[in-house]
Parts: structure tokens; sequence; C-alpha cells
């Protein structure tokens, strides 16, 4: 079985770089690696602000580093990290991944929490910051 790639952005849609499966928000971020099983993914890209307040808030407020994450109502990138490292925990593979967010603090802390487990697990500490070119919508085009 070739592997899959996960994309998880509510307002991005990568370009046919790679074949990536599409997710929109945590839930159907969760439901979609245990339908694949984590064996089964090779790349896990991460957007960190997922839904309109996240998307509302950064807009107000990224330019002078002040996100106010209690009014975030959507669950973010973040807690998607944490589920995800809390799989590897458990004994599940741990896969490549990678952080593709607007948001400099939710991008950093992703990528800190990730390689933060996988340096006390000796493995290496490789989840950067990337670029994959993609389309945009607008929140209620989907």
């Amino acid at each position: 079985m070739e592997k899959k790639n996960i994309y998880l952005d509510d307002i991005r849609t990568p370009n046919e770089v790679m074949d990536w499966v599409v997710v929109r928000n945590y839930d159907d971020f969760i439901s979609k690696v245990n339908e694949i099983g984590l064996e089964n993914i090779d790349v896990i890209s991460l957007d960190h602000d997922l839904g309109e307040t996240a998307l509302i808030e950064w807009k107000n407020n990224h330019k002078d580093y002040k996100i106010e994450y209690e009014n975030i109502l959507e669950k973010t990138g973040m807690d998607c990290t944490k589920w995800l490292v809390e799989q590897w925990m458990n004994g599940k593979p741990v896969c490549k991944v990678f952080v593709h967010s607007a948001n400099p603090i939710g991008a950093g802390n992703m990528m800190g929490y990730i390689n933060n487990y996988k340096h006390i697990n000796k493995l290496p500490q490789d989840c950067i910051r990337w670029y994959i070119p993609h389309t945009t919508k607008t929140l209620d085009n989907e």
C-alpha cells in the first residue's frame, strides 16, 4: 500500500506537488488518521489556526504577536499535535510532521512539541516549518 500524506488546513488547498488527503478541522484530522492508520502515513503537514474565530484573531492581532487563545473557539493544530504525540506515546508509529502555518507562535509551539518528543526518544528532530504551494478559499466558499 502506498503511504498517504495528510494536509490539515481550514482555508488552503495544496497544489498538486504531492498527493494530499486534505482535512479541515480537528475532528476530521483525528478521524482520517484513525481511518488510514499512522503506519500508512508518510507525511503530515499542519496548520495552526483552524476556523473562523482563529482566523479573526490572527488577522486582528498577529502583527503584534498578541494572539488571545481564549478568543479561539475551535480546536487548533496544536490540539492535533498533542493528540498525535499521545498516539506515539501509546506505541503508534512515528511519522514525519511538518508545519505550514502562517502563525509564527503557533508554528513554533507545534514544532517544539513534536521535536521535544523526538529528542526525548532519540529520534531526529526533523519537524520544520515549510511552504507548500496552495490555493486559498474564503471560509464561506466551501
